[in-house]
């Protein structure tokens, strides 16, 4: 056993109450990340496998994101293929960690977790953990009176060097990771003042001293140091620390040190005074203790993580300090930021027995009147029976009073509604005694940086948290009686606490309405919010939203009233600077303000959502108070914005396809369109769900030539994803739009990708019907080249239905006419479809022929899609003629190309011939790997092939 690992890993005599398991596991992640089996130390992998152990390790046991993985792996320029590197980095993890898994087993220990992965772990199994939970139990014995000094120092032991150390320090430096450090500086302080305090000096003194060397530049841990050294007796040393921090301050960041410091050095200087008898401690003043806080709601739901995250925050579990700051990310109007803190503060409000504040600071309200922090403070001290005339004028000077008042109680003070750090700083207690709670709509990052505050995200309401919810209020009789109705109601108050219960309250005052009849009124988006009213100015949706609104400055405003326009479902920063007219420069301290103000969510780096109902309030807002010139011009800027870079990307993609002509966009739009392949991939990948929605918004909004244009442009990176359900959806709407505008040609273009996503589908009866018209309309405009391409689909579905000479013919007519219209490149895809469908007829050496003729032209042109198609048709004759390892060259071939290209269907398509060839060659279980990643990636599209590939893994 090596001297780290003894020092990191509890003996089994440590895991009290536990009972050793086979060959346990225990993983670090202060320090190195190692995982060890019994005494031998796990092969890790790669550094990528173990940053994503990393993440997983510091989330303790919470389930990380697909997308919190890639953005904490690789920052802001992740490859393109790096969702697959996570799921591939996650499966070597589960066979590093239990060798005995096959390729189809998830395992014990890295389990599926909401939308991501989670190390499913305990405190016997982490070092992380266990640190906390020493934390925990030294709180707890201080709290109590008891010794503390033995728990502090093994919790500090634990740490072998930084975070996650190894893995590299663009990942370590991630928020998740430099958190963890920060409860390590934290406990360290915490062991530097109960040793000064109770004189266990030599118990802790190597454990601080090892926190100072890592952190030099942490000047209140490095004036504890120097005061436990000076009472240990050391003197010459801890004024030798004060000097070696001094010149380390001006040589690296060029300031003196700061007033915790020096005064910690003036103490080692002061000269000892006499001892005197102990002076007898003052009578205590009459006690006030204060209840305040507001009633909890009996009909409470839901928040169990939020809640949780909350009382660990209390009881210490985390190590993080005592100032909390609730939704201070996630907390838009209505989400339920106050209803979470007076719950949370009822809960832990027999621990402060000394008293319970609540202020409302009204920093958001009906009528504008934000709380002065020195009138709140006036207010608490009033509360304490302080006489006005001892209360001081001056901001600083009264919040000097203020927490002398509260120093040595211990108080919970909920600060509701704060308006930003300004206001809450000031009623901050210097008492580590005191616990406050902090809700805002404003993110508070400045409390959460320079205060030690916690932010903890409220996000909306889960389905089932919003049923019952609903239940609370209307009886489960009433609510499962209509279930469908339920359903649409939370679909249309989209899981907002406040919409919610002003539904509830409406079903609730009129039992003989049935809750069909309720959400029916909901359907209706344009008179959403108007049913969303109480009469009430506090619990009025609208009005609520108001308050938000009203605090924005005017560029701010009118963004958000513009992001109502906005098809959805998110936003990119250049998009809303295109969709306001703003400089690309200019737009981020826009949304910065909107996100401030609750307004706006950041949800992934660069990308913002609204809330639906914020939406229709924007929405609302643009139509007042924006003309319908100026509406129309937003519009058309962000179609203009996403047609330019979705064409471009297109061009990156697939640079040999036929071009089409685009009008110029508007001058006030922003392109930064991609330059290479994975940029494009990845561009297309993030902007999809947007890109979809903006061709129904064109459509709708009378910009016919944006929503076929657009559609075109999708085309490439939907076949090469398989997403042939979104490409019909996208083409239907191409196909409209091209009648009206008389496209005949782009008309029979829109019918042939719909044939063909038809048929990827296997819904022949509806691609023959779209072949018919694209046919008669290729026809009908003469072009040789567009009929060659029909002839192919038609080649392509008799295949599909297993008519294969039919096929040929359809294949041999294609290359006629590409020959009539010299079209190279649909010359090599009508080659490669006779080679092919040769090898489908058994002419295996005729398949080869064609092939190797339909390559050399797609090498020509250097079109890498027709070449990665061709070998795997290459690889199939091999494998009907039996030359298995030529085959299987031709696949790896084929794989390689695909995967440059992100063509995930394709990727399965020739895994699954790679598993027949290996099969055939007698290799099973190599060729049970193969179709078990190719099913994979089948399930992962929802593709009926997936079925096939099922039936081969269980014969």
């Amino acid at each position: 056993m090596s001297r780290n690992r003894a020092a990191a890993m509890p003996s089994t005599g440590q895991l009290a109450g536990h009972q050793p398991l086979p060959e346990p596991l225990w993983f670090t992640v202060l320090g190195p990340v190692r995982a060890w089996r019994g005494d031998a130390e796990i092969d890790l992998g790669a550094p990528q496998q173990r940053a994503v152990l990393a993440l997983l390790l510091v989330r303790a046991g919470q389930p990380a994101g697909i997308a919190e993985i890639v953005d904490t792996v690789w920052g802001q320029d992740p490859p393109a293929t790096a969702v697959n590197a996570v799921h591939r980095s996650i499966g070597l993890l589960r066979r590093a960690l239990q060798p005995e898994l096959t390729a189809r087993d998830s395992g014990r220990w890295v389990v599926r977790s909401a939308g991501g992965y989670r190390l499913d772990v305990d405190a016997d199994t982490v070092d992380l953990l266990r640190f906390r939970r020493l934390m925990t139990q030294a709180r707890t014995a201080i709290a109590d009176g008891r010794p503390a000094a033995a728990q502090l120092a093994q919790a500090l032991e634990l740490w072998q060097g930084p975070i996650a150390d190894g893995i590299g320090a663009d990942v370590r430096c991630q928020p998740v990771f430099t958190a963890v450090e920060r409860e390590y500086l934290a406990a360290a302080r915490a062991a530097a003042d109960l040793a000064t305090a109770t004189g266990e000096i030599e118990t802790l003194l190597p454990a601080v001293e090892q926190a100072a060397d890592r952190a030099p530049l942490d000047e209140p841990l490095q004036a504890r140091l120097i005061l436990m050294l000076a009472a240990s007796g050391h003197q010459a040393a801890a004024l030798d620390r004060y000097q070696a921090v001094r010149g380390r301050l001006a040589d690296e960041l060029g300031v003196d040190p700061g007033a915790e410091l020096s005064a910690a050095r003036d103490e080692v200087l002061r000269p000892p005074s006499p001892q005197l008898p102990p002076a007898r401690a003052p009578e205590p003043a009459a006690t006030v203790a204060p209840a305040q806080l507001p009633a909890d709601l009996s009909t409470f739901i839901g928040r169990e993580s939020e809640l949780a995250e909350a009382l660990a925050l209390h009881s210490g579990d985390t190590g993080a300090p005592t100032t909390v700051v609730i939704g201070a990310i996630g907390g838009m109007a209505g989400i339920g930021k106050t209803t979470l803190a007076v719950h949370w503060a009822h809960r832990v409000a027999h621990r402060y027995p000394d008293g319970q504040l609540y202020v409302n600071l009204r920093g958001f309200g009906p009528d504008a009147q934000v709380m002065d922090p020195g009138e709140a403070i006036r207010r608490i001290l009033e509360t304490f029976e302080v006489p006005p005339a001892r209360i001081p004028a001056d901001l600083d000077a009264r919040a000097a009073l203020y927490r002398s008042t509260l120093a040595g109680r211990r108080m919970l003070i909920l600060l509701d509604n704060a308006r930003d750090t300004a206001q809450v700083r000031p009623l901050l207690p210097g008492a580590a005694t005191c616990l406050v709670l902090v809700t805002s709509r404003d993110r508070l990052p400045g409390l959460i940086a320079s205060d030690g505050a916690h932010p903890i995200t409220l996000d909306l309401l889960s389905t089932d948290e919003a049923r019952q919810l609903l239940v609370r209020r209307l009886g489960a009789d009433r609510v499962a009686a209509e279930p469908e109705a339920v359903e649409e109601m939370i679909t249309h108050c989209a899981r907002l606490p406040l919409a919610l219960a002003i539904v509830a309250a409406h079903a609730a005052t009129r039992p003989q309405l049935s809750l069909e009849a309720l959400a029916e009124e909901l359907r209706d988006t344009g008179s959403r919010l108007d049913l969303l009213t109480t009469g009430d100015a506090h619990t009025d949706v609208r009005a609520v939203f108001s308050w938000s609104y009203r605090s924005l400055t005017p560029p701010a405003a009118r963004l958000f009233r513009l992001l109502g326009l906005h098809p959805g479902p998110d936003i990119s920063a250049l998009a809303a600077a295109s969709l306001a007219a703003l400089p690309a420069r200019g737009v981020q301290p826009v949304l910065a303000e909107l996100e401030r103000a609750g307004l706006v969510t950041e949800h992934l780096h660069g990308r913002y959502t609204l809330h639906d109902l914020l939406r229709t309030y924007a929405a609302d807002l643009a139509t007042t108070d924006e003309t319908g010139e100026q509406r129309r011009a937003a519009v058309g800027r962000t179609l203009d914005h996403y047609l330019h870079i979705s064409y471009g990307a297109n061009r990156v993609l697939n640079p040999v396809r036929t071009p089409i002509a685009l009008a110029a966009p508007q001058p006030e739009v922003v392109l930064q369109p991609p330059t290479d392949y994975p940029q494009a991939i990845d561009w297309f990948a993030t902007e999809h769900a947007v890109l979809l929605a903006s061709i129904d918004h064109a459509a709708a909004h009378g910009f016919d030539a944006a929503a076929w244009q657009l559609a075109w442009t999708l085309t490439d990176f939907q076949q090469l994803r398989g997403l042939f359900d979104n490409e019909i959806a996208a083409q239907l709407v191409a196909v409209a739009a091209t009648e009206r505008l008389g496209e005949v040609t782009m008309r029979a273009y829109a019918h042939g990708r719909l044939a063909y996503a038809h048929t990827r589908l296997g819904r022949f009866d509806g691609a023959r019907t779209h072949l018919d018209l694209a046919l008669d309309l290729q026809r009908e405009t003469g072009d040789a080249a567009g009929q060659a391409y029909v002839q192919l689909n038609l080649g392509m579905l008799a295949e599909r239905q297993g008519r294969h000479t039919e096929a040929l013919g359809h294949a041999r007519q294609a290359l006629d006419l590409f020959l009539l219209a010299d079209h190279r490149r649909g010359q090599a895809n009508a080659l490669s479809a006779i080679g092919w469908l040769h090898a489908q007829l058994g002419d295996d050496r005729q398949a080869r022929t064609a092939c190797r003729q339909a390559l050399a032209v797609f090498q020509e042109l250097d079109d890498r899609s027709g070449q990665a198609s061709t070998w795997d048709s290459l690889g199939y004759a091999h494998h009907q003629l039996g030359e298995h390892a030529e085959a299987i060259n031709c696949y790896q071939q084929c794989l390689e190309l695909i995967r440059e290209l992100g063509d995930r269907h394709g990727e399965a398509t020739a895994l699954t011939h790679l598993g027949d060839t290996h099969q055939a060659m007698g290799a099973p279980d190599l060729a049970g790997k193969v179709w078990q990643a190719a099913l994979e990636i089948l399930d992962d599209l929802g593709h009926p092939d997936a079925a096939a590939v099922r039936v081969r893994l269980d014969g």
